[in-house]
């Protein structure tokens, strides 16, 4: 084989590593929403943990995501933990809220490694976030043997095996403007 096929073949297997490992995380199905709407966050989960099935899924609710509500799933016990948010926001209709779900678990299920599933919420984004700023959501993702933690964000260190577990990211558009 000659020099440049090699090195298109060695290209070619990186990048096939490299997409690979993208899609091994736990993401959000839909990545960006514009602040003061509602948003509906879908996790997906695309393996276990070294084999072993998932059983848990544990995630934390970012500051200015509100008025939390986390879709039932048939075989899943859900629990939600509530808290006070940091700032009242702005909610519908004039209403300001202070406290709400600050985590949401689902646990008591069985995803096995070889399949996936998605976990989701209706949320609303509040209006006094930043634009053109990003969100992350920290998943525990617990299985029979073992656990993954999707935690990591820009300014945390790597945690997990060393390939690194990144938390699901959500980037915050400007508002959307009315039609008048």
């Amino acid at each position: 084989m000659n020099r440049t096929a090699s090195i298109m073949l060695a290209s070619a297997l990186l990048a096939a590593i490299g997409a690979s490992q993208a899609l091994a995380h736990i993401t959000l199905e839909r990545k960006e929403v514009p602040v003061g709407s509602f948003y509906k966050a879908v996790l997906g989960v695309p393996h276990g943990c070294d084999g072993s099935a998932t059983v848990k899924v544990s995630v934390q609710i970012p500051e200015g995501i509100i008025a939390v509500k986390p879709m039932m799933k048939p075989g899943w016990t859900l629990e939600v933990r509530r808290g006070d948010y940091a700032k009242p926001y702005s909610y519908l209709h004039g209403a300001k809220l202070t406290q709400g779900p600050k985590e949401v678990t689902w646990s008591g299920g069985n995803i096995p490694d070889a399949y996936y599933d998605e976990f989701a919420m209706q949320a609303f984004v509040a209006g006094e976030l930043a634009p053109n700023t990003t969100l992350y959501f920290p998943v525990v993702q617990t299985c029979e043997k073992g656990e993954h933690r999707w935690i990591e964000t820009p300014s945390t260190p790597k945690t997990g095996s060393g390939h690194g577990e990144p938390a699901p990211a959500l980037k915050l558009l400007p508002a959307a403007t009315k039609a008048h």
